[in-house]
């Protein structure tokens, strides 16, 4: 039983198109809106975040925070932190910045901080931090806001892996993270000495937890809106489809399936499509044209019939000619003619500047007259077949040719041409011990001289590849009468 395969209908294809085609662009769009959202939004909480870093970095005394710096770095002071961290005990530190004269810059720094976070509700964190250089692994805390104990202050922590490798002059751009403390928007700010120089850093962070939170509201609304939008305008598209395309196509389809067409039948009977279709359209001019199609072939069925049987006659003709016309009757290879179309074929390619790589093979047979002369012209033709025989073995993909009487010539392409030189060889000496078989008639001690020549980058026609062929043959030819003489 013939396997029928299973089609898969036109319908299912544009309901399928459909589907995909609204439903990119609604996901696409939906995705556009929620991109140009999210840049917007990341673009005004980089820009409030460095205006915040920068505004208060151009507030705090540099030359003050140079000289709590040095303090805080020494070990005396390290120490005394480390004790009072241990004791909780906030009075030593103020006690020490007192000692020093960096009491009162120190809570006015620590109380503006404190304040403007209380005015920015947006700013999570800002605090003040004495930056090393860009190889340190460190960054020591010098003012932070007022919830946190004065014994922070000459804190070192673990640097930021943003900063890492980077010098406090080249700070990078704001970025968003969300790590220990929730989503936030951080940047840092240098502070500047009267001198110039740089003596440290304020960082600022402001939180971003709701607006990620609403960022993800705003995606489920647009993915779930984008997923509605597509449902109605599948609905409604389904519809169209169904009633124009697919209930005419459907139709037409159920009718072609019809046609039986024969001699002997009438349009009825052969299931001529006859339905009513008036949309006025490519389906309607589909229509008509398939059924015009199918009178013209049962009005001219028989005229058809004469016609490819009468064709198909003289292609058989014709086939027959041209492979008579191109073997040769005696071995069943090429004969000249077909040689010469091989000749022109390959000038063709060459004069076109095409890059072709084939060699000529020249066999010629030793002692065919000999034989001719002493055991009749029945036993030279098995002879010349045998040689052949050995020729079209050696070269078992590529064309061989009988040019004249005892002349062969094989044009080596493909997997030959790349073992062109082993096959050449091992031809060589098959003759050689054929030819050695003494115990064999003489016309079955197959023998000829064989010389190969390869395609050359200054060859403007394969005559010349022939002739140096040609030439390598009769060099192989004297070697053999050299050896075993030659026939008079």
């Amino acid at each position: 039983m013939k396997n029928e395969r299973k089609s898969f209908s036109i319908k299912k294809k544009m309901y399928i198109f459909v589907i995909l085609t609204v439903l990119v662009v609604a996901l696409g769009t939906a995705a556009i809106a929620f991109l140009a959202s999210v840049n917007q939004i990341d673009r005004y909480y980089k820009q409030n975040t460095a205006d915040n870093a920068r505004n208060f970095a151009s507030m705090v005394d540099g030359d003050y925070l140079k000289e709590l710096k040095a303090a805080a770095e020494s070990e005396e002071f390290q120490q005394l932190r480390e004790a009072a961290e241990a004791a909780d005990d906030e009075a030593a530190i103020e006690e020490y910045l007192r000692s020093h004269g960096l009491w009162e810059g120190y809570y006015e720094i620590r109380s503006a901080i404190t304040e403007y976070l209380g005015n920015m509700q947006n700013v999570k964190y800002l605090y003040v931090v004495a930056h090393g250089d860009a190889n340190a692994e460190y960054d020591m805390y010098l003012v932070d806001d007022e919830e946190n104990p004065l014994y922070e202050t000459g804190y070192y922590e673990e640097r930021e892996a943003e900063l890492r490798g980077i010098d406090i002059a080249k700070l990078p751009e704001p970025t968003i993270s969300n790590g220990d403390w929730g989503w936030l928007c951080s940047d840092f700010k240098p502070v500047y000495a009267s001198d110039g120089s740089e003596v440290c850093i304020v960082g600022c962070d402001v939180g971003m937890d709701e607006v990620m939170q609403e960022r993800t509201r705003l995606f489920i609304v647009l993915i779930i809106g984008a997923l509605v939008f597509t449902a109605i305008v599948l609905v409604c598209a389904m519809i169209y489809i169904n009633r124009f395309v697919v209930t005419p196509l459907k139709s037409m389809t159920a009718e072609m399936k019809r046609f039986r067409p024969a001699e002997d039948l009438g349009e009825e009977s052969s299931g001529v499509m006859s339905l009513t279709i008036e949309s006025h359209d490519e389906i309607s001019e589909i229509y008509d044209g398939i059924r015009s199609m199918q009178i013209n072939i049962l009005n001219r069925l028989k005229e058809k019939e004469m016609a490819e049987k009468d064709i198909r006659d003289k292609e058989e003709k014709i086939d027959r000619l041209s492979i008579e016309s191109y073997r040769d009757a005696l071995t069943g290879v090429g004969n000249k003619a077909a040689y010469i179309r091989e000749i022109e074929e390959l000038n063709k390619k060459i004069n076109k500047g095409k890059t072709i790589e084939f060699a000529l093979v020249m066999v010629d047979m030793n002692r065919l007259k000999q034989i001719n002369d002493d055991h009749g012209h029945k036993a030279g033709d098995q002879y010349i077949r045998g040689c052949c025989s050995m020729i079209c073995e050696a070269f078992k993909h590529s064309p061989v040719y009988r040019i004249g009487g005892d002349e062969f010539v094989a044009v080596l392409t493909g997997k030959d041409y790349e073992h062109r030189k082993s096959l050449v060889e091992k031809l060589k000496e098959d003759y050689a011990q054929s030819y050695q078989q003494k115990e064999q008639d003489p016309w079955l001690r197959f023998s000829a001289a064989v010389g190969m020549a390869e395609n050359a980058s200054d060859d403007v026609t394969a005559e010349f590849v022939f002739k140096r062929a040609d030439k390598a043959m009769y060099a192989d030819k004297e070697r053999f009468k050299q050896e075993y003489g030659s026939y008079r």
